[in-house]
């Protein structure tokens, strides 16, 4: 293989004009990420259930030094970067890619949050009162996805990686315009090295240090302006045309990196080493596809993942830790370093066949992930008010087997009743808005 990087193709935007498009997996559905997915799922709900502090006597031990809820985030991460921009490229359109995604992710966290709002009790409520005390400007902020960098908490605690995943969409189709898809492994260096030499330098939200409360003005100003803005892009890219699809994905590119780097609530090491980890996911595909010299491919994994381990060493701090959750520099690290080693595993097992539950459990990870936080809190207002469960003895794993059933049982009902219908709606305006422009281009020839 040569040990340079290809020139990048001539990228088409708009499905007319589609021409270079990346290898179709294999099978309709890759079973080991599918796997990897489900497992992370899980394990979050896990890990906000208390799981391994409140039911083993070793579990707080283990929660100071591997941080159950970072590894799985992380995991999550390495899967989106992978698979991501392989769907976008092969679409080879941008417009399909961005109704794709709205349709994939809106109405599921429309229908949980409401549900979640609405049913639960308020001393039970999965909606932090952050967000139900302020309704307007919180949920204008958690509509668009990126709240976590308008000062604005979740309207569902874990909806908080969902920012990264917006941010990360905004690079990916603003460097598939401009044809540099490819060039995913020094973008991740770029993340990895910002992470590493300024993770104690930069400071998180500089534009909205103030909390809204104390501070709305501003908090208010940020978020109409990027409610505003990625209208603006979404709107340019819905057009179809092409110099539109270009400019409205820029657009999204300038306002993902905008608030990346000036306004995000976590820790500026966090958000870059997410990003790192995300196009490092990328790299592994690339590689894997033969579309980049795997040398570098191989340098660029493991530079990410000893920045990735070093900066919690760095900087994750008894201060910091107040912002990443973690317990300690080892549990931020280890963390970050099982994610890797789990999705290197993945990847050596990618050629067997899954076993069919953690395939299923994948397909439902999206709900999983969403619904879990609205059933813990029905299980406590369940298990305090119907229901006692037993304290001690083998009754009381009853408790966090309750919850599970239920996680899984409500995960596969919004799966199927929620989900599914919205990928199919989806599909079905991407059709309608392409129509035309295959009418204007077989009246052209």
């Amino acid at each position: 293989m040569s040990a340079t990087l290809p020139a990048p193709p001539a990228v088409p935007i708009a499905r007319e004009t589609s021409t270079d498009r990346s290898p179709r997996p294999n099978t309709a559905r890759l079973g080991w990420l599918d796997g990897l997915r489900g497992i992370a799922a899980l394990l979050v709900a896990l890990h906000h259930f208390g799981l391994l502090p409140n039911w083993f006597s070793w579990g707080k031990a283990v929660e100071q030094h591997f941080d159950l809820g970072m590894y799985a985030v992380m995991l999550f991460f390495l899967v989106s970067g992978y698979i991501v921009p392989a769907s976008l490229e092969r679409r080879g359109d941008v417009r399909e890619f961005w109704v794709g995604r709205i349709f994939r992710i809106y109405p599921l966290v429309i229908v949980a949050v409401t549900l979640a709002a609405l049913l639960l009790p308020a001393q039970y409520s999965a909606v932090p009162s952050q967000v139900t005390d302020r309704p307007f400007w919180a949920y204008l902020a958690n509509l668009t996805l990126l709240h976590e960098m308008t000062n604005i908490a979740s309207a569902l605690g874990s909806m908080w990686t969902l920012c990264y995943e917006m941010v990360f969409y905004f690079f990916v189709t603003a460097l598939f315009v401009q044809g540099r898809h490819r060039r995913s492994a020094p973008v991740s260096l770029f993340f990895a090295g910002a992470a590493l030499l300024l993770g104690a330098w930069w400071r998180p939200a500089l534009i909205t240090p103030k909390a809204p409360w104390v501070a709305p003005g501003p908090t208010h100003h940020i978020i109409a302006a990027t409610a505003l803005v990625m209208l603006t892009g979404l709107v340019l890219i819905m057009l179809g045309r092409p110099e539109l699809v270009r400019t409205g994905a820029m657009v999204l590119g300038g306002l993902g990196a905008a608030l990346l780097f000036l306004n995000a609530r976590s820790t500026f090491f966090e958000s870059m080493t997410i990003l790192a980890t995300m196009f490092a996911g990328t790299v592994v595909f690339r590689a894997e596809q033969g579309q980049i010299d795997r040398t570098l491919a191989w340098i660029c994994c493991a530079f990410v993942l000893t920045a990735g381990f070093l900066v919690g060493y760095f900087y994750d701090n008894a201060k910091a830790q107040q912002i990443t959750w973690t317990g300690s520099w080892q549990a931020y690290s280890l963390a970050y370093a099982g994610a890797w080693l789990t999705f290197g595993l993945g990847m050596l097992l990618r050629h067997r066949r899954w076993p069919r539950v953690l395939t299923w459990l994948g397909r439902i990870s999206y709900s999983v992930y969403l619904v879990h936080l609205p059933v813990l809190w029905a299980t406590w207002w369940f298990k305090d008010k119907v229901v006692h469960f037993p304290a001690t003895g083998a009754g009381r794993w009853l408790l966090p087997a309750f919850f599970v059933a239920m996680v899984l049982l409500f995960s596969e009902l919004t799966y199927r009743l929620v989900e599914i219908p919205g990928q199919k709606l989806g599909k079905r305006v991407a059709a309608a808005l392409n129509r035309p422009t295959a009418a204007s281009t077989a009246d052209g020839a």
